[in-house]
């Protein structure tokens, strides 16, 4: 952060220049050469452009399977925006964040079981977290000009055991969306390590230590607040390479033999409909208007005539009609060109 100078600190300044002590000449001159700072290729302290963009990709994604999961969760409309994501240093972070509130530490560990770098940390400040508990004790949304808790009481809060015991459950949802948000870059398990109400005492990681700090606005009901997730550099170094859209969509990368199975377990449990028709049938509005239980309605098909057979509503097979088991069914005679796969 930078450094802001007390009025002392400005009048001995001042009063150093008008001295002649400090020679400002000397001071624009080394101002205006350039300044080199090094930098380490191998472990650079920011995530290029182009990981940003595929982490607001992620994220976007939290933000939308979050707002059905606390809406289905708090029976109440929760919409769940991503704001910002910021590359700072903890230190600022942890500044930046109220005094007292609630932090969830995670930890998550590949499908391989190998632990990934680093402490995610999920902050809900005290005011949402007060709503949280009133919504899951079966209160209901706040009406418009009406406080639940003030704002002075909700300073120096706090939590009690029973509150720590709703929120852990909030923010075990919260994680296991985390995990399946980064599905499609890397395969990994999160997992709720701890609950921390003071910021000020974390000894996660050192103060200049590199994060990414993600915010989101959130809005229940009438009420209007923010939630963050700082994540270390560190965390990324392991995947960073899976952060490039290079690897997500280059055409000649081959699939891994566990791939093909996830590919094949998944299209295994993909549900189609299939239905077969029996023919249909014209008629004149007036004929419809006058039809009573009893009628019989001739169909355009022979009763030798084989039935089209529909997946996805797509033509895919001609069958012919039976009973089997005391239920009707059908028999599968040809398959038809209309092909759903070059659909």
């Amino acid at each position: 952060m930078d450094q802001v100078l007390s009025q002392q600190e400005i009048d001995k300044l001042l009063t150093a220049m008008n001295n002649g002590e400090i020679d400002q000449e000397k001071i624009e001159e080394e101002e205006k050469a350039p300044k080199v700072k090094p930098y380490d290729f191998r472990r650079p302290i920011k995530l290029s452009k182009e990981y940003v963009n595929t982490l607001h990709m992620i994220f976007e994604d939290f933000s939308k399977m979050s707002t059905n999961i606390l809406s289905n969760l708090l029976r109440v409309n929760v919409t769940l925006q991503l704001a910002s994501i910021e590359q700072i240093s903890f230190d600022e972070f942890i500044h930046s964040i109220p005094r007292v509130t609630l932090i969830g530490l995670f930890h998550s560990a590949l499908a391989d079981k190998t632990p990934m770098k680093g402490i995610q940390m999920f902050e809900v400040n005290p005011q949402l977290c007060m709503r949280l508990v009133e919504l899951l004790c079966g209160g209901t949304e706040i009406e418009p000009g009406k406080v639940a808790v003030s704002d002075d009481a909700i300073d120096d809060k706090n939590f009690t055991d029973i509150e720590l015991a709703i929120l852990r459950e909030v923010l075990q949802e919260l994680g296991k969306v985390f995990q399946n948000s980064w599905k499609d870059i890397v395969q990994m398990e999160t997992a709720l390590d701890d609950l921390d109400t003071n910021p000020q005492l974390l000894q996660t990681m050192s103060p200049n230590e590199p994060v990414v700090l993600t915010t989101f606005t959130m809005q229940i009901g009438d009420m209007s607040t923010f939630l963050n997730i700082c994540i270390p550099y560190v965390f990324f170094e392991g995947i960073s390479d899976k952060l490039s859209f290079r690897n997500w969509f280059d055409s000649s990368q081959k699939l891994s033999k566990d791939d093909e199975r996830e590919l094949q377990r998944g299209l295994n449990n993909v549900e189609v409909s299939f239905e077969t028709r029996l023919g249909s049938a014209q008629m004149e509005m007036a004929d419809f208007l006058h039809l009573e239980v009893g009628d019989v309605i001739k169909l355009d098909r022979k009763t030798s005539a084989p039935l089209d057979t529909y997946v996805n509503g797509i033509p895919f097979y001609q069958a012919k009609p039976g009973k089997k088991d005391g239920n009707l069914a059908v028999e599968l005679l040809d398959k038809l060109e209309g092909d759903p796969e070059d659909e």
